[in-house]
């Protein structure tokens, strides 16, 4: 099973709040690759050579992934990226807890590890020129999306802090393995 495992760095700003991320543009994604093992990059102008890539995955894994990387990223792709099977862990744990967390909470919660930035640090790194930063902060966000996937399919479950310590969120993830039988996407594959 491939699963693609992915972030994105915006720039931008909110009109009105969060109604709409679409406003944003995407300056890069950055990808793990279970197939290869592989840790990548793609600027915005580099996004054709990504689709081919999401289109062969079986599944592609992002924190708040539906609600705004995979939007923004819809944009740019020929296709529908929307109708590709997706497991966005921010809104499986929403489900179970009726309400978000911010992927730091869970990272420390459950891996002992911190993000090693945020997201309005990122468009200050872009906007300054350090895309090697950007790259670097992005990477590590996928990184730990990948490991807290990983080990909520072992364990079927993250842990968060709240007020009075660490806790479970029991999860269900009996679907997030299953291959659909329908094939692959070929949107951006000439014909």
């Amino acid at each position: 099973m491939r699963v693609i495992t992915l972030d994105i760095e915006t720039i931008g700003e909110f009109v009105g709040g969060l109604a709409d991320p679409t406003v944003l543009e995407v300056c890069l994604v950055g990808v793990h690759d279970s197939k290869t093992g592989e840790m990548t990059s793609y600027l915005k102008e580099d996004l054709p050579q990504l689709w081919s890539l999401l289109e062969r995955a079986d599944v592609i894994v992002g924190y708040n992934s539906d609600h705004f990387d995979l939007p923004i990223l819809n944009k740019y792709y020929p296709g529908n990226l929307l109708a590709l099977k997706s497991v966005d862990l921010m809104k499986e744990v929403r489900l179970v807890l009726g309400r978000r967390l911010k992927l730091d909470n869970l990272a420390e919660a459950t891996l002992g590890k911190k993000k090693s930035g945020d997201g309005k640090e990122s468009m200050r790194w872009w906007a300054q020129g350090e895309v090697e930063k950007v790259r670097e902060y992005c990477l590590n966000d996928v990184r730990i999306t990948r490991e807290l996937y990983d080990y909520a399919l072992k364990n079927k479950a993250l842990k968060y802090r709240d007020f009075d310590g660490v806790r479970d969120i029991k999860l269900d993830t009996s679907s997030w393995k299953v291959v659909s039988e329908t094939p692959a996407l070929t949107h951006t594959l000439p014909f």
